[in-house]
């Protein structure tokens, strides 16, 4: 079963490198991590998309709680949360293809960021099927390049609630 961990942490230099290291020495992969600032500079926040059983994620837990830096992990895999993913692709956009491109763009409601004389740039924001649903439609046209992130995750509800969870 895939879990979903939020992990605030100190905003310092090597916590990355440390919470990354203690996943690959015990062995497990990470499906995704994203990793960015919160309202409070100092902090970062971690999300961290693992795959493994309920006792494979209570140790992961326990090992992140060792970190120093480490000051709140959170498995947000059962609670109410929004989750998104952002997509960028690079497809190809040949003259005839354009407005019909244009067209699927405003269908899915997501942005054409950059344009030249033979490829759109298209950015999207949703969760994991939406995406996998405008990557696979886009692909017919070709895509020169594609880039992913992974998942953001805030669970539902007041903000100081969440936090003190």
């Amino acid at each position: 079963m895939k879990h979903v961990l939020n992990v605030l942490v100190q905003n310092r230099a090597g916590v990355l490198v440390r919470v990354a290291g203690l996943f690959s020495r015990r062995g497990y992969n990470i499906n995704s991590l994203t990793v960015g600032v919160t309202e409070n500079p100092e902090i970062s926040c971690m999300t961290i998309v693992v795959e493994g059983d309920d006792r494979i994620i209570e140790q992961v837990t326990k090992q992140l709680h060792k970190i120093v830096e480490v000051l709140k992990i959170k498995d947000v895999t059962n609670d109410e949360y929004v989750g998104r993913e952002l997509l960028m692709l690079r497809v190809l956009a040949e003259k005839e293809d354009r407005v019909e491109i244009m067209k699927m763009c405003e269908i899915f409601r997501i942005k054409i960021v950059d344009i030249n004389r033979k490829s759109f740039i298209i950015e999207a924001t949703g969760n994991h099927s939406k995406l996998n649903a405008i990557e696979e439609a886009f692909r017919p046209y070709g895509i020169q390049e594609m880039s992913r992130t992974g998942i953001i995750a805030m669970v539902r509800g007041d903000n100081k609630a969440a936090r003190r969870d």
